[in-house]
């Protein structure tokens, strides 16, 4: 909306287009608005907490980044396929956010709400120097900033992903603009075009080591071409261009090694989410009925923003035929009015929109969620500039008052940026955010797990029970809920129940850190009970299958020096330190050493501890709290 830019401002490579003081002073006012409501709305972040959900495996319990941006750090964060999925920039990311702030989630949430603005800021630039059009641009980046739906994105740290892929998607179109608008080279002349393209290809390959949701960027270049830098004419020549102006296999065919980034990211991912047990078996026909009502869904989010969560569970049951077609006839509609309209910016908006919601909309589905309010996050920018240039062009038409469109923009931009600090509102503590999803989803198996598991941190364990029971019933081989009610009938000493639900989410789990969770917490009940001997099986099973769990490797020390194994502890105890070095873990193979007659190691392993601990009293007391139990 807007603005009805009467008199754009003409794209940047026409000779007088941006370079006047008033453009750039307008510009400039136009961006710090954009700073200034984004503060506004997302300010409340900076207190909020890691969330219960991914921030543990990306930040907070993750051994790696704690270590801050190390050799090691770095050299981990290019081969691992931790969290399913191959983004060694974002690990990078979080490792200098400990570097800078430590283990804190509050420096995180801070760079986060700075990336959102970045990102808002380069979409307002790379609009405006494509097009010439300042309001609407700025109007796009505008609900971009403030829609509800992207607050997600900002003030979930573990979304740090698909904010960095974003900036990398943004940076890489407008180089793309560059490139375009530059001429061949004539003999002689140094080739700035190539060089050009390649600074395409190495920011669009950073975006895909942010996240690989950007694998769909090559498919946007092609509507960037077709509108608005219409380098696409179907046919059409222009007698200025030495290339071959218009011609789509051409266009295609300079975009080949894009597309080879594509293959390299898709076999990257596709093999990290196999090995991090991402990759949900749905059926084919639910998954495509999924995706078509998803897209309906999403749509509505757009319109009417409300009931946003953190979690939307795929359906228990098959969605109703009617629904179904509903959703197809809907998009179907819209399909037909852009083409009908034939207004290039329409097309582009709607392509874009579907398009780069492909690799997120579940035909291949990773996860178990229906949709998320972060794949939006680009694929609503679309959607966006649809609205903003329908809109100025209406008002051209229609000859509407000059205050008209600004003054239905305010109001627009202020109520959405009231609904989105209502949003963040949510993510002030674990509680309120499961609840919330709670009361805005039905059948959500996640949410209340995540909510029995968090009462249960609080000690409020017989108001968390209900809710692992019931997230059981809606999903039995959920190795969580399992998970969690085994520990519950742990602490009330029902070790056969703790033990069959341990057993039965080690079954389950398809992620190996969790199943290594599930075997670790196995190996405690079958202690216990006094089944030493499968106690220490189970023990071992978890560090074979995650072998970074310290945790594990601790328990194992702990049993193997138990039943006199003291090779076994030293090593186990060994292994623990090396990965996670603690004050407690220290002292554990400092008492093993003792008893082994290793005095001068054990020595030094104390020595270690005591450079660790802050307070060493407690670490031995805790340290001889785990021997005696």
């Amino acid at each position: 909306m807007a603005s009805a830019d009467l008199k754009p401002a003409q794209p940047s490579h026409a000779p007088e287009a941006s370079g006047s003081t008033s453009l750039r002073l307008q510009n400039l006012l136009l961006s710090f608005v954009l700073v200034i409501a984004v503060v506004a709305v997302y300010y409340p972040v900076h207190w909020q907490p890691f969330a219960n959900y991914d921030d543990p495996d990306y930040v907070s319990d993750n051994v790696h980044v704690r270590a801050g941006l190390t050799w090691t750090t770095i050299q981990w964060a290019m081969t691992t396929r931790d969290a399913a999925n191959w983004h060694p920039v974002t690990w990078l990311s979080h490792a200098l956010d400990v570097q800078l702030f430590g283990v804190t989630p509050a420096g995180p949430h801070d760079v986060n709400v700075l990336l959102h603005i970045i990102n808002a800021l380069l979409l307002f630039w790379v609009l405006q120097r494509a097009t010439g059009f300042v309001g609407r641009s700025w109007m796009v980046a505008a609900l971009f900033a403030l829609h509800p739906i992207n607050v997600e994105s900002v003030a979930w740290i573990a979304e740090r992903k698909n904010l960095l892929s974003t900036l990398f998607f943004l940076l890489a179109l407008g180089a793309y603009r560059l490139y375009a608008t530059t001429p061949p080279p004539a003999p002689g002349e140094r080739d700035r075009r190539g060089r050009r393209f390649l600074l395409v290809a190495a920011l669009f390959a950073l975006g895909l080591m942010s996240k690989p949701q950007v694998i769909t960027f090559p498919f946007v270049l092609l509507l960037w071409d077709y509108w608005p830098l219409k380098r696409l004419s179907f046919g059409r020549r222009s007698a200025s261009d030495a290339e071959p102006h218009g011609n789509f296999w051409w266009l295609l065919w300079e975009k080949v090694p894009l597309f080879g980034l594509c293959l390299i990211s898709a076999a990257l991912t596709l093999n990290a989410q196999a090995a991090g047990g991402a990759t949900s078996h749905y059926g084919a026909s639910i998954r495509l009925q999924n995706a078509i009502v998803s897209y309906a869904r999403y749509l509505g989010k757009a319109v009417w923003p409300l009931h946003l969560t953190l979690f939307y569970p795929y359906p228990l049951h098959p969605y109703r035929r009617l629904t179904v077609i509903a959703a197809a006839l809907l998009l179907l509609g819209i399909t037909t009015a852009v083409l009908v309209a034939r207004r290039r910016y329409l097309a582009v908006g709607w392509l874009w929109f579907l398009g780069t919601l492909v690799p997120m909309i579940g035909v291949v589905q990773v996860g178990t969620q229906a949709m998320a309010d972060r794949y939006a996050y680009i694929s609503f920018i679309g959607l966006f500039l649809m609205l903003c240039w329908l809109a100025g062009d209406w008002a051209q038409q229609v000859h509407a008052p000059a205050a008209l469109l600004p003054i239905l923009s305010v109001f627009m931009l202020t109520a959405l940026g009231a609904i989105s600090h209502r949003q963040v509102g949510f993510w002030n503590d674990h509680l309120t955010l499961w609840s919330h999803a709670l009361e805005v989803t039905k059948d959500n198996s996640v949410a209340e797990n995540n909510l029995g598991t968090t009462l249960l941190k609080l000690s409020r364990v017989e108001e968390a029970i209900p809710h692992f029971r019931h997230a059981v019933a809606l999903n039995p081989t959920d190795p969580n809920s399992n998970m969690n009610i085994g520990i519950y009938e742990q602490m009330h000493h029902n070790l056969p129940a703790a033990i069959e639900r341990y057993q039965a989410a080690a079954t389950y789990a398809r992620n190996p850190k969790t199943k290594a969770r599930a075997y670790n917490n196995l190996g405690y009940a079958y202690k216990d009970s006094g089944n030493l001997i499968a106690a220490r099986e189970s023990l071992r099973k978890a560090v074979e299958i995650d072998p970074e769990f310290a945790g594990a490797w601790i328990s194992l020390g702990m049993m193997a020096q138990r039943t006199g194994e003291l090779g076994l502890a030293i090593s186990a105890y060994s292994h623990a330190v090396q990965i996670y070095p603690s004050d407690y873990g220290y002292l554990l193979l400092a008492h093993v050493l003792e008893e082994n007659g290793d005095q001068a190691e054990a020595d030094s392993a104390r020595r270690r501890a005591e450079l660790l601990s802050k307070d060493f009293g407690a670490a031995e007391r805790y340290a001889n709290e785990l021997l005696s139990h």
